[in-house]
This record gives C-alpha cells, structure tokens and sequence, in this order.
C-alpha cells in the first residue's frame, strides 16, 4: 500500500538520512540536535585525516616541511688593519730613523666589493720632507705561493735572521740582528704577500684560487701598488720592483701591466735568479735547450765541490769555455739526434764529462742528455751525497744512493726553519702584527692551482711554455727611461746564468734599448744573499743602481 511522507512540512532538523539513505522521522530535541551536528563535523574530521593519511602513505610525518631556521647574522665586512711603530737602525756610521707599518689593503673586485686582504710591511724613512727624491720599492718572492719573508728577512729588510753557510742552521733560538746591508738608506720598502700567502687571504666570496695565475697575480699586485701610492702621496716618487725566481717573471709582467693601464712608469726592475721563460728550465721532451743551457752551471757546480779531474785555477775562464762548447760542439751533437754517430758521441761525452764531474760512461749511457734531477743524484753519489737544486753549495745525505733523481733539495731544509721562526716572532713582537693569525710562509697548494695561461695566448700555433719575454720587450720600447738589473748565482741550478743570458740576448730589442739590461754574477746560489760577502755585494750593485736611476 502506498503511504505517502510529507517531508517538506517537517523542519530541517527532523530529517536524518537512515540505512541504505531512507528518509526517516524522527523528531530530536534541540539541544540533542546540537549535540548531534558536533559529533557528525567531528566524525567527518577523523575521516578526512584518515585518507590523507592513506593517501601520504608511512613516510608522511618524515616529508612534512621542515621549521624554518632563523635567519644566520650577516657576515661583516672586512676591514683594514695596520700596526705603525718606530725604530731605528745604524748604517754606515749613520743613525737612520724609520717607520714600519705591518698591515692589510682590501682589494676590490670589478663591482667595487672587497675580494682580498694583501698583507704587507712597508719601511718608511722617517723625517723625509721631499718624498720625490725618496725612491719606493715593491719587493717580493715567487715560487708561485711564496710570501716576501726570504729578500724580507734574508737580503733587504732592517732586519735579518742569521744562517749557517752552505750548511744546517742549527735549530732555535735563532738569531735575528740588525742587518747592516739592508736598503732603507737609500730607498723606502714594501714587502709584499701576494693572495694565499703570508697573512694575505680572500675574502668575501672570493676563494684564494681565484688570484693564482699569471694573470689574476699580476692584476691582484697591480691594484695594490695604485692604492698604496696614491694612499701615501707617492705617484711622483722614483719607483722600483724587485722580485726573486717566479717574482721576476711576474715582474716582467707586472711592470708592462702597470705602465700601459695606469700610465705608471718606473724607473727600474731588478731581476734576482731569472726566468721569463719557464721553457728553458724544463727539459721536455725532444727539446734540447735545456740541457745546453745548465751545463755551464754544472760546471760551476762540479768546480764548487772538487769533482772535476783536471781543476781549472780560474773559475771565470773555465766558464767562458764552458759556455762556448755548450753553444756549439754540444749544441750541434745534440742537434743530430740520432744521426750522431758513435765516434761522435764518444768524443762529446768525454767533454761533457770534463766540464761537468761526473763519468764519460755515465754521459753517453744518458745519450748526452743529464736533466737536472738526475745530476743532483749523480754528481756526488761516490760520496753519498746530494747536491742542491736552489743553491748547489749545499749537499746532504742521500736517502736512496742507487736513486736515480736527487730526492729533495738539501738548501731548502737548511734554512726554512730559520726563516719562519725568526719571521713569525719578529712580526708580533716588534711589529705586534698577527698575534692570533697564521702565516703561511710557502703555500703548498698555490702552483698546482697555478693558472699558467697568459694574455690572449699565441696569434698562430699551440700553446708553449709560459712566457713572459714579450711583456718586459713592450715594457722597455714603451718607457724608453726603464732600465733592468739582473743578479744572477753562479751555483743556482733553479735559474741557471747561461740560461737568463740567453733570455735577456733574446728579446729582440733595439741596440740602444738592449744596453738598458745590466747583468751582475755573485759566487753563491739562488738566494745569493745566504752567503754574507754576496749579500754585500748584492746590497752595494742594488743602491747603486736604485741611486743611479732614482735622478735625471
């Protein structure tokens, strides 16, 4: 029977969906009704939140967003530092006054925001009323990746630590004394750390990789020199670079930067243990050239040490010959290859091993090729010894005596405990710099990061060897008052003499601008001013020549 339901008359809340969604009556009270909407809003929740969890599935609470961290402080900005004190040193029968300043220069990157800390030390002539007759003299080390310690705390500064001769310097306390040959008598000094060594570092988000190479070096150096002069009143000072080793192939570079972007001219460079040619020390492969560029050092070498059969009594002249046979009867041989024929070879061998110490048989077995590690190892083996690569005064025992190769360079251990000690204590107790920072006298990771690649690279062919012959060629056409000083050791198998006198005769230059490059020898090694009466000597053809181009 039908029975009809008259559902529109019944108020909203009388009506409930039943099982299998009937309509049914019934009527609720209303504070039941309010009870009942309650429970149904929170049943519809846990509903909700059940098939979100399902859908999420186990690893929900593990992909919710994570809490944000506050935000870090902001990083402040670098800032300068400086120490300034005062002090005094006698030379020459004069007391001379002077200033040291042991601080940093911020260097700034192409949008104006600090890259780089330089740390230098500079020395200041006190009482110079005139600095226009007051030469200023960048001065720095190589390596790449040394800091400036070595001509700082060995050649030119006031100050200088006391080594042992072509021998260990026994270890602490170290002596550091005034050093009578320093240059402050004649010129003002600022010894500079380039980025990654020293207390030189980058800074903000720049990385110290960023300033190792040839380029970034020379353009990190450049903006320093501009802000320390014109920060100091010294655009019209007669102004110097002086390098040691990689220092003088950057200064080849840096000069010619520095002239033809700031109109910067100079009076003079000097050169310590050259190169601009990295080619001409390193013996690749089917290139001869370095093999007859060392020999006359290793004639010097075998001399030092009493390995050579027949003696010369006049060490110069030996030289003359040996550079003279190196030039042409060892040349050509080498030239032939293998259409050398034995009786040839035979014949050169014998004078290869007249100037150079070691056996006949050692030479023709090594094709009358020796590198230079080999002759290291080879030269005093019957003895034990090593001979040294920096300065071949030096020896020290041998790790392996059947080795072929030297295994480490005697003059480098000598000294390099002397020199960072006496450095860091000299630094923060007299010129109270650097008290917590460490200084990093020789960057280990510098050179293999080093950026060899140069300018714009070859106008035609392949790349070669870094050079820098042609910077200190436009440097000296360009500024026709420049004048060049190159010191050179006749022990120094790292740049050997013969090897700089074939560079610096190589430079295409005019006659009247070649007679601008002045050559000097010293009886010592790679850092001549080791050995006391070289270091005189060094000091006296330096001032001489800073005087000489310091006037017109």
């Amino acid at each position: 029977m039908d029975r009809k339901i008259a559902v529109a008359k019944q108020p909203a809340e009388d009506i409930l969906l039943g099982p299998a969604g009937r309509i049914v009556n019934s009527k609720f009270h209303e504070g039941d009704m309010k009870r009942f909407r309650k429970l149904m809003a929170l049943a519809a929740l846990l509903l909700f939140a059940v098939a979100v969890a399902a859908a999420q599935g186990p690893d929900a609470e593990s992909k919710k967003e994570p809490e944000a961290k506050p935000a870090a402080e902001p990083t402040p900005p670098p800032k300068e530092e400086n120490s300034t004190t005062d002090h005094s040193i006698r030379l020459g029968g004069e007391l001379v006054g002077y200033q040291a300043t042991a601080g940093t220069i911020l260097l700034k990157d192409d949008d104006g925001k600090p890259n780089a800390s330089m740390f230098y030390i500079a020395y200041t002539r006190s009482n110079v009323k005139d600095f226009t007759q007051r030469a200023l003299a960048f001065v720095y080390n190589g390596g790449p990746g040394s800091s400036s310690v070595w001509l700082h705390m060995g050649a030119f500064g006031p100050r200088r630590v006391y080594t042992a001769n072509a021998a260990p310097t026994p270890p602490a306390p170290y002596r550091v004394v005034d050093n009578p040959h320093s240059l402050i008598g004649v010129t003002d000094l600022v010894f500079i750390d380039p980025v990654g060594t020293g207390f030189s570092k980058a800074v903000g988000k720049a990385k110290n990789k960023d300033f190792w190479g040839i380029d970034p070096d020379v353009k990190s150096l450049a903006q320093f020199i501009n802000t320390y002069v014109s920060r100091n009143s010294r655009w019209n000072s007669p102004k110097f670079l002086i390098g040691e080793s990689y220092g003088t192939f950057r200064s080849a570079a840096l000069v010619n930067y520095l002239q033809s972007h700031s109109s910067m001219d100079f009076n003079g460079v000097v050169m310590i243990s050259t190169v601009l040619d990295l080619g001409t020390l390193s013996f690749n492969p089917g290139d001869d050239l370095s093999y007859v560029l060392y020999l006359p050092s290793y004639a010097a070498t075998a001399y030092y040490h009493k390995m050579l059969k027949d003696p010369p009594s006049d060490l110069n002249a030996f030289l003359t010959e040996a550079r003279r046979f190196a030039a042409t009867s060892y040349a050509d041989a080498l030239m032939k290859g293998s259409a050398l024929t034995s009786a040839e070879k035979g014949d050169v061998a014998a004078q290869v091993a007249h100037f150079t110490g070691l056996s006949q048989d050692y030479v023709e077995k090594a094709d009358l090729r020796v590198n230079l590690a080999q002759f290291m190892a080879e030269l005093q083996r019957s003895r034990g010894l090593i001979t040294g690569r920096l300065d071949a005064r030096f020896s020290g025992p041998s790790i392996d005596p059947l080795a072929e190769y030297g295994q480490y360079d005697p003059q480098e251990n000598a000294i390099g405990s002397a020199f960072t000690a006496a450095f860091n204590d000299y630094v923060r107790e007299e010129l109270r710099f650097g008290k917590d920072e460490t200084y990093e006298i020789l960057s280990e990771k510098a050179e293999p990061a080093w950026d060899w690649k140069h300018g714009d690279g070859p106008k035609f062919g392949f790349p070669g060897s870094p050079n820098v012959e042609n910077d200190l060629t436009e440097a000296l056409i360009s500024n026709a008052h420049l004048q060049i000083q190159v010191e050179n050791g006749l022990y120094d198998l790292a740049t050997p003499f013969f090897a700089t006198e074939y560079t610096m005769s190589h430079l295409r230059l005019p006659p009247k601008v070649q007679e601008h490059i002045h050559l000097e020898y010293y009886d010592a090694g790679h850092m001549m001013y080791l050995l006391d009466d070289a270091l005189a000597k060094l000091q006296g053809n330096v001032a001489s020549f800073l005087q000489a181009n310091s006037t017109h």
